[in-house]
């Protein structure tokens, strides 16, 4: 075997004397690297330890603690009036050791040796921006929390309880499910135990376990004509069909349902009825009554998304079909705690316990963690009315927003665009009345400092609309932005 001299151990052994990491352990770590990949084969005599300090430059007790590291961790062994040689079977080796400066050890490889899937599907349709302003997709304002309270809730409970929280529970909070459930049974009218719920972290999250269940290759889906694009993402990566049916100003169009029914079997109709997404129109009384009707006579699955259902301004909001349903034909999903800080929201579904069975083995595979604590807090929140009391306060800074965003673009478009005030939600929907290409104005307000994303644009031979987000604009945020949007506008028409 190669004299320990030979090796260029400082060609790939790099100590930065900055880092956390100790010096003995960083050099400890890039000599088994070495090993691993092959640049100290089975069999190398390392150099005694008075060496190796002296081509590292490094104290002599460090190097001691290096190879003391190296054989507690099974790599080295050493033998009396021999060396350290590094441990393997006695196989051919080869005849050089390779060259180090072809390829340092430091250097994480940039592509894989096998090959794999690669999914257009899902490549990611958000883009980020610097911009001052943003119309978003209608997102809360964070600046609205009580964040400090909320955080002092969670320190309390971490206290108090985390002691009896015990191990992972997949099944979530029993705590906040009871809470939960009293709550959507007040609010939306769903005659529910905690036993029909299972606790998630997003509305796609559960769209993705419904869909691992109850979709096979090859189904077909109705959907919205226009729907959510990151509920289409999941349905095609599923490798169903979507079949798209026209919206109008009383929801989804019942008749052309009723038609494709009669002429194939359909799977699941996806539906977003409180505010239809991205139209914000809401889905009429008479509608919902046809669609359970239907539901029941083709045997189809209605996957209910309330992703909004908190926000709501002019008048009392619309039950959801879950509500109604006597024959087990609807699975609802929501989001909860939505208008507070990011890391308090969850999602949940709701569904007969024989599907919530099945749903519970699938989430156990994908977060057998949960979240127990932060589910603790949200269940207190409940139980206190806290949720009940931050809503009603957050409800009129919206409808303050919504209203004064629409008064500032009749002001600034009139003529140009059309829209109307949703009963709820934080987004409007703006059709234009005259030709415009949305990219190029969306290029031209990001100039000037107000980024629209790509995802609120929709434009095609028939339609060209877009969604713009209000809850996150304050009264002078919304004036800046609509100038220099009506600004844009004007160059490009």
């Amino acid at each position: 075997m190669d004299s320990p001299v030979e090796i260029p151990y400082q060609s790939f052994i790099k100590i930065d004397r900055n880092s956390e990491v100790s010096v003995y352990m960083q050099i400890s770590n890039q000599l088994i690297n070495a090993i691993q990949r092959g640049y100290l084969p089975f069999g190398t005599k390392l150099p005694g330890t008075r060496a190796m300090s002296k081509i590292l430059e490094v104290h002599r007790n460090t190097a001691v603690s290096v190879y003391d590291e190296l054989f507690a961790q099974g790599w080295v062994e050493s033998f009396p009036n021999k060396g350290t040689f590094v441990i393997g079977k006695n196989e051919e080796q080869p005849s050089e050791i390779k060259m180090f400066e072809k390829k340092h050890l430091e250097n994480y490889p940039k592509q894989t040796g096998f090959s794999f899937k690669i999914s257009n599907i899902l490549d990611n349709p958000f883009e980020q921006s610097h911009c001052e302003f943003i119309f978003n997709d209608g997102i809360p304002d964070i600046r609205l929390t009580q964040i400090d309270q909320h955080s002092r809730i969670y320190s309390s409970i971490l206290k108090r309880k985390a002691h009896k929280i015990g191990q992972y529970n997949q099944d979530g909070s029993e705590f906040f499910k009871q809470h939960l459930s009293k709550y959507l049974n007040r609010s939306r009218g769903l005659p529910i135990s905690k036993s029909n719920l299972l606790i998630t972290r997003s509305t796609e999250m559960s769209i993705y376990i419904v869909s691992e269940i109850l979709l096979s290759k090859g189904d077909t889906v109705i959907v919205g004509a226009l729907s959510y694009f990151s509920v289409n993402m999941i349905f095609q990566k599923a490798g169903v069909n979507i079949r798209s049916v026209p919206i109008d100003q009383e929801g989804i169009n019942v008749e052309e349902v009723r038609n494709i029914c009669r002429q194939q079997k359909i799977r699941m109709l996806y539906l977003t009825p409180h505010h239809h997404y991205p139209t914000t129109v809401t889905l009429s009384a008479q509608r919902r009554l046809e669609l359970l009707q239907l539901a029941e006579e083709f045997g189809f699955i209605i996957l209910e998304d309330d992703y909004d259902y908190d926000f709501h301004y002019d008048k009392s909001p619309i039950l959801p079909l879950a509500s109604a349903d006597t024959n087990g034909m609807v699975v609802y999903i929501g989001s909860f705690g939505k208008s507070l800080a990011p890391g308090f929201r969850t999602g949940f579904i709701v569904a007969p316990e024989n599907l919530m069975a099945e749903m519970r083995k699938y989430l156990g595979i994908i977060d057998r963690q949960g979240d127990i604590l932060m589910e603790h807090v949200l269940g207190e929140m409940i139980a206190e009315g806290e949720i009940s009391r931050y809503l009603k306060k957050s409800l009129k800074v919206y409808q303050e927003r919504r209203d004064y965003l629409a008064s500032l673009l009749q002001e600034n478009l009139a003529g140009l665009i059309h829209f109307e005030k949703p009963s709820g939600g934080l987004a409007l929907w703006l059709e234009w009345q005259v030709p415009v290409n949305l990219m190029q104005l969306a290029r031209s307000c990001a100039k000037n400092n107000v980024f629209i994303p790509k995802t609120l644009l929709y434009q095609n031979k028939d339609l060209t609309a877009m969604r713009l987000g209000f809850g996150n604009l304050n009264t002078e945020e919304m004036e800046r932005s609509v100038g220099i949007f009506s600004e844009s506008v004007k160059k490009i028409i």
